[in-house]
């Protein structure tokens, strides 16, 4: 039994080392660009000649490649070749040469709200629903001697795919499909990360819907990158990601805001809590005390919120119960911070699903500033932005447009020894082509180990752990 055992695990640890060694060969191949042509023009015919047998029946009885591989190595060459003239088929970056000084040290905190859509402005139902959960926001704001300006932008993508608009706001580049997503992710560019990183602050992606490891977060540059698994809830769960978005917000302030003698803060959060399909809402727990307990709530609040079960036929209840919740914790933290200098940029990712968006519904969302410094809002007000919480229209522009008026608003731009060393936008074409083909063949080669199935389009999204498993955001 003993030798059976050490030898499965000896041939474990041998067909590991074999693997390793064969995917670095082909790393290496591909940095040579007449190598890496020799190596597409094979991998080329080696699919022209599976497909002709498949479809020629001469391929014999026991011949097997099915045919979603087939379709996930077409979809591969196209992305290699798109990736091999990158620099022509992909917008240059906007320059990120704010100097910040119009916030000088202060917290910046983006925050997208999963879903928030211009419909909660739109429809008269959910903006009358929303009214209460907004005017205590307003007042939360007032009362930590703030203001708000809001706006309205375009999201490229509607009712799913958040990671589009994450990218096409931290890149300023539009990105509105997963192969142009992948695509940006083979060239080192410019981010907001990286240009808060650049003045002086420690940049954080806070991802309470991310269940394992996100290497694509590296094109960002982030410092460091919080999942799940790190925030270590141990409370009930609700919805698609379990974790409270109250809870989300309260840990940041244990693990980053709240450390002594540190950098200013640029946090990115997505939220989850108003996820579709959006019930059970958690409760609001005002003494955010016990938001870390494992019994976070009352027995009755708890009976309360798992009774509102989602309604497959109507879902607008539960999502403007959602919403409430999400901007009743921001107020709440917002309320608790107000001796803290913070600027809050509170925006949605996209509209709804068309089930509560409904027909000819726009892919505007909202999106709002929030801070102390009027120099800021001015600057804001003068790019389009309303004072208040309420948005009005006409929309602002794109998504990816906004990154340039929110830093031209947090500061002058002013070149630096770092920004001129990130001008150089793309990788040179060696090693851009070199990493796109390694990243298509590894993901040919996962579609291979699942037997047939089809390859999942998070493979090529650069956000894989934050989307819905049913097909959300």
């Amino acid at each position: 039994m003993l030798a059976a055992l050490a030898g499965i695990v000896l041939f474990v640890v041998i067909l590991h080392a074999i693997v390793r060694w064969a995917w670095r060969r082909v790393i290496d191949m591909a940095a040579a660009a007449n190598r890496r042509r020799t190596l597409a023009a094979l991998a080329m015919a080696a699919v022209i000649v599976f497909v002709a047998a498949r479809v020629s029946g001469h391929g014999g009885a026991d011949s097997s490649f099915p045919t979603p591989v087939v379709e996930t190595y077409a979809r591969q060459i196209r992305l290699v070749a798109t990736a091999m003239a990158a620099p022509r088929s992909l917008a240059p970056s906007p320059p990120m040469t704010s100097d910040l000084s119009r916030i000088a040290g202060a917290d910046v905190l983006l925050i997208f709200i999963e879903s928030y859509g211009a419909v909660a402005y739109d429809r008269p139902a959910f903006a009358s629903g929303l009214a209460a959960a907004g005017a205590r926001f307003e007042a939360a704001i007032h009362d930590a001697h703030r203001a708000s300006v809001s706006a309205f932008v375009e999201s490229p993508t509607f009712g799913g795919g958040s990671w589009l608009a994450h990218i096409s706001l931290l890149s300023g580049i539009e990105v509105r499909d997963p192969d142009t997503n992948a695509l940006l992710m083979t060239q080192r560019r410019d981010t907001m990360a990286k240009a808060f990183a650049r003045r002086g602050y420690r940049t954080v992606a806070w991802m309470p819907g991310m269940r394992q490891r996100w290497p694509e977060g590296r094109f960002y540059g982030f410092d460091d990158i919080y999942g799940a698994d790190r925030l270590a809830y141990r409370g009930p769960e609700f919805g698609w990601f379990a974790i409270p978005d109250q809870y989300s917000l309260d840990r940041l302030d244990a693990f980053e805001v709240n450390r002594p003698s540190r950098q200013p803060l640029f946090v990115f959060f997505p939220t989850i809590s108003t996820h579709f399909p959006f019930s059970p809402t958690p409760p609001y727990q005002p003494d955010w005390r016990r938001i870390t307990d494992r019994h976070p709530y009352d027995g009755p609040d708890i009976v309360r919120a798992y009774a509102r079960e989602p309604n497959w036929t109507d879902f607008g209840p539960g999502y403007v119960d959602a919403l409430s919740y999400d901007f009743t914790s921001i107020a709440g933290y917002v309320g608790a911070h107000a001796d803290r200098d913070t600027v809050m940029i509170v925006l949605g990712d996209h509209q709804p699903p068309a089930a509560v968006s409904g027909e000819h519904a726009s892919w505007d969302v909202p999106v709002h500033v929030i801070a102390s410094r009027t120099a800021v809002l001015d600057r804001l007000v003068g790019h389009g932005f309303q004072r208040g919480l309420t948005p009005r229209r006409p929309s602002l522009g794109r998504m990816h447009s906004l990154l340039p008026m929110l830093l031209d608003a947090f500061g002058d731009s002013r070149p630096c020894k770092l920004c001129k060393m990130s001008s150089v936008f793309v990788l040179s074409n060696r090693v851009a082509s070199a990493e796109a083909t390694a990243f298509a063949l590894h993901a040919g080669a996962i579609a291979m180990t699942r037997s047939g199935l089809p390859l999942p389009p998070t493979i090529f999204s650069g956000a894989a752990m934050t989307i819905d498993p049913v097909g959300g955001s």
